[in-house]
């Protein structure tokens, strides 16, 4: 490895540690949320309870209607019952829902992974900024991504499918060439790095309109 490539892979390695840190202090604050609600479960229905004795149900709308608020905003919450998938999957699910994606995700994986949580962030993460990039080439209705996460014996299964602009990626040394243009796509050699030296498998294709990325990882 050339000296150049050594200094790349520090920088994106401390960047990649830096937005760690910050997904997963926020999925733990979002954690945290979640248990404050549950024990202030019982101060909330003796308030309703009140309220039901002296008849006023106005309050109790009014009530009902604010919890139902802050649940749906714990709801919106991903939890797949590991924290590091849990940080970088729901920063990146709300950046899609922030540019018009339809994204739905269906992922179950285990508490503990043999997968080091810098390696699990710059495949997540490079996965779903790929698929958010083609989206955003696409009129909104058009923008849909599918995430599926589970284990499989003693892998780590992940598949990720995008609507992507119609016409086949074009390749280049069997690898999908980045829509970024030259200098890009470090991103994929990442993925495709980690994945080799984990003796994993990995698979692409690519379809006129969908884009999907198959990954599997020993754990």
């Amino acid at each position: 490895m050339s000296f150049l490539s050594k200094l790349i892979d520090k920088r994106i390695a401390a960047y990649q540690s830096e937005l760690i840190n910050i997904h997963y202090t926020e999925v733990e604050n979002m954690y945290n949320q979640i248990r404050g609600w549950r024990h202030d479960y019982r101060n909330h229905i003796q308030t309703m309870k009140s309220h039901a004795v002296s008849g006023d149900w106005d309050s109790i709308v009014s009530y009902l209607d604010e919890l139902d608020t802050d649940l749906q905003t714990v709801d919106t919450i991903i939890k797949t019952g590991n924290k590091m998938t849990d940080a970088i999957l729901n920063s990146k699910i709300s950046l899609a829902k922030t540019n018009g994606i339809n994204i739905t995700t269906d992922a179950n994986i285990a508490v503990e992974l043999k997968t080091t949580q810098l390696d699990l962030c710059i495949i997540i993460g490079n996965l779903l900024d790929n698929a958010i990039e083609a989206c955003l080439a696409l009129p909104v209705e058009l923008r849909v991504i599918r995430i599926f996460m589970e284990m499989k014996n003693t892998q780590l299964y992940m598949s990720v499918t995008n609507s992507a602009p119609p016409g086949k990626l074009r390749k280049t040394g069997g690898r999908f060439v980045s829509s970024k243009g030259d200098g890009h796509g470090f991103g994929l050699v990442r993925i495709d790095t980690i994945i080799e030296r984990n003796s994993g498998f990995l698979s692409r294709n690519s379809e006129d309109g969908v884009f999907t990325t198959e990954i599997l990882l020993p754990q």
